[in-house]
Parts: structure tokens; sequence; C-alpha cells
């Protein structure tokens, strides 16, 4: 299994990496600076490393140096909050893979490290992951989650939403839905479709985040607003 450090003193901050990172199958050990970093790194090597640049004790970038003169392969990716060009730049020119700025959402996040295990031929993880925005489903997992919230869905909950999520961005015909959820192959008055759609509803919308909508007479559509805005 792909083994991520994090290395970062907010306990918030490595308690959400955490979360995120081991529901999208890594494993995941944590640091609280730079030079518990490197101890861990001794005695158990890591596939990719997570670096805040502000920290107590040895920062990010002193981390990575020290961490370069013996290591030139482990990947890194380092979160700043500073919005300065001239961090990116130093963390690039030391060694770094890639970063990300404070304040960043999952997604991006979880996107970035999987995009640095490819580039590194390191990635482990071939389980089938379907995503809308903060939403993430893990089908070989059978996991969904919000924000790196577990949502519990019966089995047929979860085949519906799969089924949407296969198709996002494209609208899904009631006749599809109920043959491919329901194994009903013919046309139907029936309201399960319906009571289902409601069902998933009330647990994958949150706030402004309302994926599916219904495309009336038709059937139904599963959109990610933000990307579209």
């Amino acid at each position: 299994m792909t083994t991520i450090l994090i290395i970062d003193d907010e306990p918030g901050v490595r308690d959400l990496l955490q979360d995120a990172l081991g529901n999208a199958g890594y494993q995941v050990q944590c640091a609280t600076n730079g030079a518990d970093g490197l101890d861990q790194l001794r005695r158990r090597s890591a596939d990719l490393c997570i670096v805040d640049i502000n920290m107590p004790t040895m920062n990010g970038f002193e981390f990575l140096e020290k961490l370069r003169v013996h290591d030139t392969k482990t990947p890194v990716l380092m979160l700043t909050a500073r919005d300065s060009g001239d961090d990116v730049e130093r963390g690039l020119r030391v060694g770094a893979d890639d970063y990300v700025r404070k304040p960043f959402s999952l997604e991006e996040l979880l996107l970035r490290v999987a995009a640095i295990l490819r580039r590194t031929g390191i990635d482990e993880n071939d389980d089938h992951v379907l995503t809308c925005g903060p939403l993430v489903m893990n089908i070989d997992r059978h996991v969904v989650t919000f924000e790196a919230s577990e949502i519990e869905l019966s089995a047929t909950e979860f085949r519906l939403l799969e089924v949407l999520l296969e198709h996002q961005d494209r609208v899904v015909t009631r006749e599809q839905l109920l043959r491919q959820v329901w194994n009903i192959d013919f046309d139907s008055e029936t309201s399960v479709l319906d009571t289902y759609i409601s069902y998933v509803r009330r647990k994958i919308h949150h706030d402004d985040f309302a994926p599916i909508t219904t495309i009336r007479g038709v059937g139904f559509k599963l959109v990610d607003q933000a990307a579209r805005q």
C-alpha cells in the first residue's frame, strides 16, 4: 500500500489530511515538524511526503534541504500559507515536486497527490474512484465520502449514485436508471426511482452542493456546479 508522510505542526490540518488520504486508500504517517519527519523517514520510508513550510524546530525548506542530501527520489508536496511566488520558487529549486496553497480544497490536494504518484511510478492504488467536487466514491472499497466524511449508503443507493457519477454532466433517462439499477427493462410507472433519488439527495446534498438535478420528463443529471463557475 502506498504510504504518505504528513509533516505539519497544526493538529487540525494533520487530522483532516489523515482522514482524507486514509479514505482515498493510502496508508498515512504523521510528524509534527521537519526534524520529527526526518527521524521517521530514517526508521521507515514513505512513498510521498506532504510538508508544511511554516513549522517550528525545522521548517519545510530546512526539511527538504536535509532530505535531498541523501534522498533525491522521495517526492515532496509542499503546503504554504504564504502568498509569495518566492516560496514556491525556492521549494521547487531545492527539490519539491509540487505545492498547494492554504487554504486548499481536499479535492485539489488528492488530485495533486495522485498526479505526483503517477509521474514517479509509485502509485499502487488501482481502486476505481469517481468524483464530483467534494464527493468521492471509491467503487472497489464501496465507500463514499463528502469532504473526507464517510456517507452511509445502502447497496441500491450506492449503485444509483454510481450510475449518475459515471454519466456526470450527461442526462441519464429514467429508463436507463431503472434498467441499470433495478434491472427493470421496460417502461414502468413505478415510483421507486423518485423515492431513491430523494434518499440519495438527502445524504449527499450539503448547503450549496446539490449536484443531482431533475430533467423534467426525461430523467436526472449529476453536475459539479463549482467546476462550471
